[in-house]
């Protein structure tokens, strides 16, 4: 049968890796639905499945072979073709047997250019059965796996296992065999519940049937919405809210394929170890989700997702809980422990923790750390005693026990331990968040003595990375100098902090000197790489790319000043007279250009002669103070509002007038009229980028 029939593929394995399931399913629709596209088999949209322990695609109407296709091929020239007697050539006979006729099967045809035989000849499509296998197998070699094994005797490589394999088309199984499975129509269920086979009648029944007697939620998306409903609504019987981490929930949506949520308690005593420790012990060892109060204190509570409707919830509760008591009770340990020791008396261990070789050590970055704030200090009007002190002990929390169980504390528990020994507040948050933000888009810094410490950290790693020669290349970037980067322009940016680089990274430079000669030949290329991350964050904010680099043109050196001028040119180009003076900067920019020297000179209003080009002069003097004094305050939008009343006179201008006159003295005084124009726009941005001709 060659009618479109629905089509549906299942991979069956043993538990795939939690991390890689969701690549793994669309990589798999993703793959499969090109190669049938390609193949000329319109597939439809798929619909894609996945659980621990399959993967599958479900397409609405496959046709079940190809549409014929005629092939064509151009021969020679029908001059070279024939001799003078009108027999074929070599030429034309090497064709004809390439095609695999005579040459008198073969047509001619006028291509325009002279004639030319043509071969021609349908060839019959293929059937869908006959093509799947190659398919599958592509579509399968090129699955994102982390990591592939052989299993028994075989030679056969996947990411896990292969167990089962369904292939339906329509009600019929297309007889293949692939990674060593020949094809069926019987699915599995779960692995407790229904561990004998199912057997489907067809595609449209494969997910009504695992749900209904296999007891398996084939569908990634609702099996997640179904954990994350059971979960909220068992935290509301547990008296709390229930706290859910994206990707966690992703991971235990790829574990499970039948979700059931069940509550469990422990001890109120380990409540008083830091609520950090123990929720990162839930989450990332246990993978349970935390329950806090409304204003998110946690609560003795934690809900588990189990991948079995047990008969005996109270077995299954109890066994999460005696796994969990010995986790909290390390934490505890780990807490009293620490507390015996004031974060100072750390300082000297940190000379035994390599930073980087050539950098040195942890204790010598926290003396880096130091003399930077000091220097950050009289920028942001911060007490420099404070400063200090935080830079000294940012780093110290990195040698107790508790962030070397748990190094995604490191910060967090520093703030605890400075908070124990009476540190002053400031410090301890400065402690916590120099850290932030920990990666794109989450919190930054939030006080005046922490944003400074969080710079002061990304600029001593980024310039002495640099200097040393290890700047991030292609895909790897061992000491995350993308995410110092990016983090150091979002503080800047976002708290609004009016700091320029280069002084920042020649600051940086100074301390690294000692220990690395070339350390100031890093600023540039530091300052460079800063921008070009800043480039892309304006890019991910919505503005266009020319907007941005007619703001670069102009190179401020301030990540915030860099940032407004481009939301005031974004703004800018909303406006009617945008495109006319966007075109005209262009067009000055290119007469100064051709021109070169004799751009150079000065300008002398009195002899300006024409009067479109007076009506200029007299505008731009009008504007110039307050645009300038826009620009002062920082106010782009202002100052291009001003230049923008400028268009009907440059539009005067550049009609009536001849720049480029025969007259030289004439020539020299219009075109040094148009660099102050363009000198005056250019206290913004290079506008004339901005032009779309």
């Amino acid at each position: 049968m060659d009618e479109a029939r629905e089509l549906l593929i299942e991979l069956g394995t043993e538990e795939l890796p939690p991390a890689a399931l969701a690549r793994l399913r669309d990589a798999l629709a993703e793959g499969l639905t090109t190669r049938l596209r390609d193949a000329g088999l319109e597939p439809g949209e798929p619909e894609a499945f996945a659980t621990p322990r399959r993967l599958a695609v479900r397409f609405p109407a496959v046709p079940g072979r190809q549409p014929d296709q005629l092939q064509e091929r151009r021969g020679p020239a029908v001059a070279a073709a024939f001799d003078d007697q009108g027999q074929p050539t070599r030429a034309a006979q090497g064709f004809a047997s390439s095609c695999g006729v005579e040459v008198d099967q073969l047509e001619r045809e006028d291509t325009g250019k002279g004639e030319y035989l043509i071969f021609r000849r349908m060839q019959p499509g293929q059937a869908l059965g006959e093509l799947l296998p190659d398919m599958l197998d592509g579509a399968l070699e090129h699955l994102p796996t982390p990591k592939r094994m052989r299993w028994g005797e075989s030679t056969t490589e996947f990411v896990r296992p292969v167990h089962w394999l369904v292939v339906l088309h329509g009600p019929d199984v297309l007889p293949l065999t692939v990674l060593e499975q020949g094809a069926g129509r019987h699915t599995r269920g779960h692995r407790f519940h229904h561990p004998a086979p199912l057997e489907l009648a067809g595609p449209g029944d494969y997910a009504e049937r695992l749900r209904a007697e296999g007891r398996v939620e084939p569908s990634f998306e609702a099996r997640r919405e179904r954990i994350l409903e059971q979960v909220h609504a068992t935290a509301r019987e547990l008296g709390g809210r229930a706290l859910v981490d994206p990707d966690m929930l992703d991971e235990v949506t790829a574990l499970v394929e039948w979700p059931v949520a069940l509550g469990g308690s422990f001890d109120r005593r380990f409540l008083e170890v830091p609520q950090e420790a123990l929720i990162s012990t839930m989450q990332d060892n246990q993978k349970y989700f935390p329950v806090v109060d409304e204003a998110g204190r946690l609560q003795p509570h934690f809900i588990v997702v189990s991948n079995i409707e047990s008969r005996d919830p109270e077995a299954v509760r109890d066994g999460n809980e005696r796994v969990l008591r010995p986790r909290f009770a390390d934490a505890e340990f780990f807490w009293e422990q620490d507390r015996k020791h004031r974060l100072e008396e750390r300082l000297d261990e940190l000379g035994a923790v390599v930073f980087e070789k050539r950098l040195g050590t942890l204790r010598d970055k926290s003396q880096r750390l130091e003399a930077l704030m000091q220097r950050l200090a009289g920028l942001m009007d911060l007490d420099a005693q404070q400063a200090a002190r935080a830079a000294r002990l940012c780093k110290c929390d990195l040698l107790t026990r508790m962030v070397f169980e748990f190094t995604e504390l490191q910060g967090t528990m520093g703030r605890y331990y400075a908070l124990h020994d009476r540190e002053d507040e400031a410090v301890a948050d400065a402690i916590e968040q120099h850290y932030w933000p920990r990666q794109s888009g989450s919190e930054l810094p939030d006080g005046p003595l922490a944003q400074a410490l969080a710079l002061a950290d990304r600029l001593d790693t980024l310039v002495g990375i640099v200097a040393i020669g290890k700047q991030p290349s292609g895909t790897k970037d061992p000491f995350a100098l993308r995410r110092a980067a990016l983090g150091l322009v979002r503080i800047l940016v976002e708290r609004e902090l009016p700091l320029t680089l280069t002084p920042l990274l020649t600051a940086a430079a100074e301390p690294i000197r000692e220990r690395v000669a070339e350390a100031d030949q890093a600023v540039d290329p530091v300052r460079e790489y800063i921008v070009e991350r800043l480039r892309g964050y304006l890019l991910e904010q919505g503005h266009a790319h020319e907007t941005i680099e007619a703001v670069g043109a102009v190179g401020p050196d301030q990540p915030l000043d860099f940032a407004r001028r481009v939301r005031a040119v974004s703004q800018f180009r909303e406006r009617p007279e945008a495109e006319a003076l966007a075109a005209a900067n262009k067009r000055i920019h290119n007469l100064l250009r051709k021109a070169g020297d004799e751009a150079a000179g000065t300008l002398e209003p009195d002899t300006l002669v024409a009067d479109e080009e007076r009506q200029l002069h007299q505008g731009l003097l009008a504007v110039r103070p307050a645009v300038d004094a826009a620009v002062a305050d920082g106010d782009y939008v202002r100052a291009l509002g001003e230049l923008a009343g400028l268009r009907e006179r440059v539009d005067r201008f550049f009609d009536g007038v001849m720049v480029m006159a025969e007259d030289a003295a004439e020539r020299r005084n219009r075109l040094a009229l148009l660099r102050e124009l363009r000198q005056a726009f250019e206290t913004v941005a290079d506008i004339g980028r901005l032009a779309t001709g």
